[in-house]
């Protein structure tokens, strides 16, 4: 007996797949202290199982629905229906009956039940199949409440039940139903309580929809709500909702609509203790769940009752925190323009390459910037540096501080450094050791050194050795190349040179953004060289009809062996593997160690190369390069001339002339480090996917791409 119907009291944690979604969150909230949640039990998807598994008609049918597609609608509806008639109409085992009269004798026969489905795909944290099967209430008497619970089994096939599984890639013949049987509670009021704000995704903004009557009315959008948001112990949003119908129950079962009186129609539906009071419900309960949670709740003879908790599947996850104080993260994907989410080995290796504080949701990566906006120091230091490179984001984070009371402050230590350059005049500069041009060539050279360095290393290595080897590279070489003191005083020079113009200028002149134009066409710039470099394919490729219609139609990477059958092939093939020897280690998303580069499928170069050779002409990048040069001399000639003109003006343009020069020496190295951080990167693939081939060997995983899904 205890198999086919459990109590409330009785489930376990780990009994999803007998009581369902619905029935182990009744069961998990009935162990809740002070939570009031009204009587029951559970007909567990054994008893479903035992009414179905033996029957040869439903096994075809099933075997019939589960060759189609999501798409086939009129063959699901017709067999979903025929699956649907077959249930209803099945006999209920008998010791499924002899349980369920065991059950109602203990808690009362004579008392109107509420008859709910819980499907063993149902309420899960990744999908939510809320609503996709039949709820009935005010049920009265075993054998109606046996008749609804075949009722609720036939539910599970529904046409929107089987296409929402069908979307999602649960396998129908995985998918049972049980079926909860509770007491029903008759409320004067009752609604949804959303522990997170479902508008704004606020998780510190509790959201309550309240009406008159049943809940279930307000579920269905049948009937209209107050709704009240509450921050800690303050409510600071109250909408009073014009409530004309609520649903009650009857006496002889069932429910029915009736109209709201006039006079009781605009008013509140909850005190304001009331709703402080349910609020503080709702956050035990996410405390004890520990995620955001969708309530249904209602109030009868001033005591709210919980009918049913599951978690909020739609929100976006958070970084997980030590505390529970608040935060502020920047997401490293939307500086680095990928917003996809970065699998596990890429995600670990961009950890122990970065020593920023990050944090990891969604499988997106983010850094906690909470401890430099709490110190004025950092604080402003972060301000100026996002205000050069990412102003929007800088936008951002100007909104959190100005509400002063999001983060704490900590007092000014005076030992710590002045936050550098921002607004400094040239002599102050000056004195901050600019550097030296050459230094840009020097740290180029070493750069590519230790990659050519790291090529022959590694091939040496094999097993827990290469593992060792690449952490060590990491920790010695990579972090030493990224985070040389001197290679960020290249940049950061640029980038204060950059501010520093943009401000003056703006200010003596009344020219915007006029380091834009400044740094055009600067040496070193590895980025635009690589986009330059691909219009000298292009030119390679022009002159050969053949080459160009065959690359039209090319469709995988088999295409470079195929190119030297056409005239012209070999120089085309030349050129691209030219190409992808310098760059074929880069791509979109290029963070994640794990994403495809260009020399692992070159068809991705191929509708890049034909779009060159449709818009541009012969010699475009030396044009292109020649041309932004030109306008960036010609602006400084402008600027300089005048500044000429205005008081002190020759003091100016000297000093405006000095920060050019230091953007046209130093701003195209910008790009530089990352350039040798991916390089690296795909040297340590490389290696991994070759220790990954002797686990495919091994059968133990299918395909050596599979090692993308551990973290190093």
């Amino acid at each position: 007996m205890r198999s086919l119907v459990l109590g409330f009291q009785e489930m376990e944690k780990t009994q999803l797949l007998l009581v369902g979604g619905k029935g182990l969150n009744l069961g998990e909230l009935s162990n809740i202290d002070g939570i009031h949640v009204p009587e029951g039990f559970c007909v567990t998807t054994a008893g479903y199982r035992k009414a179905i598994e033996q029957n040869a008609a439903y096994q075809d049918l099933l075997d019939r629905l589960t060759m189609l597609k999501a798409d086939d609608r009129d063959q699901i509806g017709e067999i979903s229906r025929k699956i649907r008639q077959l249930i209803s109409g099945a006999e209920i085992p008998a010791d499924v009956v002899t349980a369920v009269t065991h059950y109602l004798s203990q808690l009362g026969a004579e008392h109107a039940y509420a008859v709910r489905s819980s499907a063993t795909a149902e309420d899960l944290p990744h999908a939510s199949f809320a609503g996709q099967q039949d709820t009935y209430l005010n049920i009265i008497g075993r054998d109606a409440i046996l008749q609804h619970i075949s009722k609720c089994w036939a539910s599970l096939f529904t046409d929107r039940a089987v296409i929402y599984r069908m979307q999602n890639g649960f396998d129908h013949r995985h998918v049972y139903l049980a079926v909860v049987i509770q007491k029903m509670v008759f409320p004067q009021a009752s609604g949804i309580l959303f522990t997170t704000d479902p508008v704004t995704s606020n998780r510190k903004l509790l959201s309550i929809d309240a009406s008159f009557g049943l809940g279930e009315a307000l579920v269905s959008g049948l009937v209209s709500a107050d709704c009240y948001k509450v921050r800690g112990e303050e409510i600071v949003e109250k909408r009073i909702a014009a409530k004309k119908i609520a649903v009650y129950g009857r006496k002889e079962g069932g429910t029915e609509s009736r109209e709201i009186e006039p006079h009781q129609q605009n008013v509140q539906t909850l005190s304001e203790q009331q709703i402080l009071e349910l609020s503080r419900i709702g956050r035990q309960i996410e405390a004890y769940f520990g995620c955001p949670q969708d309530i249904e709740w209602c109030l009868a003879d001033d005591t709210f009752y919980m009918v049913q908790s599951r978690p909020i599947t739609t929100l976006y996850p958070i970084p997980e925190a030590s505390d529970q104080e608040n935060r502020v993260y920047l997401s490293v994907g939307h500086q680095q323009m990928m917003t996809d989410p970065i699998k596990p080995l890429g995600l670990s290796f961009f950890l122990l390459t970065t020593p920023a504080p990050m944090r990891i949701a969604g499988g997106r990566l983010f850094v906690d910037i909470t401890a430099r906006l709490a110190s004025p120091v950092g604080r402003e230091a972060l301000i100026n540096t996002m205000g050069n490179s990412e102003p929007l984001m800088k936008d951002a984070i100007m909104t959190i501080i100005e509400r002063e009371d999001f983060i704490q402050t900590v007092p000014v230590d005076h030992k710590e450094a002045r936050p550098a350059n921002k607004g400094m005049p040239p002599a102050a500069l000056e004195a901050a050791a600019e550097p030296d041009p050459a230094i840009v060539l020097e740290l180029i050279n070493n750069t590519q050194a230790s990659i050519e360095e790291l090529k022959q290393n590694i091939v040496t290595k094999s097993g827990t050795e290469l593992f060792d080897f690449i952490r060590e590279d990491i920790q010695l070489q990579l972090k030493r190349i990224l985070f040389d003191p001197r290679s960020s005083n290249v940049f950061m020079s640029a980038m204060e040179a950059s501010a520093w113009i943009n401000e003056r200028m703006q200010e003596w002149l009344g020219e915007k953004n006029a380091s834009d134009t400044l740094s055009q066409s600067v040496p070193h710039n590895i980025t635009s060289e690589m986009g330059l470099a691909l219009l000298d394919v292009a030119d390679a490729i022009r002159p050969y009809p053949e080459v160009i219609a065959y690359l039209q139609h090319a469709k995988d990477d088999r295409f470079l062996d195929e190119l030297v059958k056409f005239e012209g092939g070999q120089e085309a093939q030349a050129a691209i593997y030219s190409y992808l020897d310098k760059y074929g280690m880069r791509c979109n998303g290029e963070i994640d160690l794990t994403k495809t580069r260009w020399s692992e499928r070159p068809i991705t170069l191929v509708p890049m190369i034909l779009s060159n050779v449709k818009n541009f002409e012969p010699n475009a990048s030396r044009k292109k390069f020649e041309q932004g040069r030109q306008e960036a001399l010609n602006k400084e000639q402008e600027l300089l001339e005048r500044l000429k003109q205005l008081p002190d003006g020759e003091q100016k343009a000297k000093d405006t002339k000095r920060m050019i020069d230091v953007i046209r020496n130093f701003i195209g190295y910008r790009e530089y480090p990352k350039y040798g951080m991916v390089s690296r990167y795909f040297i340590y693939k490389q290696a991994l996917l070759k220790e990954a081939e002797q686990l495919v060997a091994a059968g133990v995983i299918q395909e050596r791409e599979d090692i993308y899904y551990l973290t190093f």
